[in-house]
């Protein structure tokens, strides 16, 4: 009996080399695929909503698989999870209609990238693994009337890694905000889908424009002459974090059954 199963998952990526499986390296869909092929009894193929890089971590990756088993969903939720180490988790499983495909059904999602923003480290806070701690001044209202540049449907050439090559460099950003939270920054960037490193090359930018070196209006120039050497630095991987996936309703349930 095959059924096309949703999971919701969350991990710390500090020690994975990414979410991608490969061969010599711990990676977060080689431990849930190893796990999950012990409890199924079959081989798994694990579609992600995307792959995050080393150091990135998940609240709500969402990841469907195709499984040939009768197990009850909160069994297999206990019986993968039961199996994996402390640094991920499985927060949820539940069939889902078969045409349900965590890439390519994704509508949006949004990452949030943690800046601690003082001159001392952010021990104290125990939050060292997961915000980037920036020492310089930045001023929050230049940054969130630069991020407001970002909004739309764009060619954000100038924000993908170099050598990054899609069929389309045309993205679309719904919503960037910069919020501070005492020392903490968080800028948070929901889009329909983005290209390799864009959160994090985009939150660079934003942290040129806070501490003065660069105007706010800059960055429609910057967008416009797709040249990644002249948009700002790509901060490190560790303050990044996916925070959700947003689905059709429709396809977040199972099929009727045959009457």
């Amino acid at each position: 009996m095959q059924r096309n199963l949703y999971m919701l998952i969350a991990y710390d990526g500090t020690d994975f080399h990414g979410w991608q499986r490969q061969p010599g390296f711990r990676t977060v869909q080689g431990l849930l695929e190893d796990s999950m092929q012990r409890v199924v009894r079959h081989p798994v193929d694990l579609i992600a909503s995307g792959r995050t890089d080393a150091g990135v971590h998940a609240a709500g990756q969402v990841a469907n698989f195709v499984a040939d088993t009768g197990i009850a969903c909160d069994r297999l939720l206990h019986a993968i999870g039961s199996r994996l180490s402390e640094d991920v988790s499985v927060i949820t499983v539940r069939e889902v209609h078969p045409n349900f495909h965590a890439t390519q059904s994704a509508v949006s999602k949004e990452y949030c990238y943690r800046i601690h923003n003082s001159p001392h480290r952010p021990v104290e806070q125990f939050s060292q693994r997961y915000a980037y701690h920036y020492w310089r001044v930045i001023d929050i209202d230049r940054m969130r009337e630069a991020a407001g540049h970002f909004i739309g449907e764009k060619d954000f050439t100038a924000m993908a890694s170099t050598g990054c090559v899609r069929e389309s460099m045309i993205r679309t950003v719904l919503r960037c905000d910069v919020e501070r939270f005492g020392p903490e920054v968080r800028i948070s960037v929901e889009g329909t889908g983005f290209l390799y490193n864009q959160v994090r090359n985009m939150v660079g930018t934003l942290l040129e424009v806070g501490r003065g070196r660069w105007e706010p209006d800059a960055i429609p120039d910057i967008l416009a002459g797709k040249d990644r050497s002249q948009a700002g630095p790509t901060v490190p991987p560790h303050g990044l974090c996916l925070r959700w996936v947003k689905y059709p309703p429709n396809l977040l349930v199972p099929p009727a059954p045959r009457q």
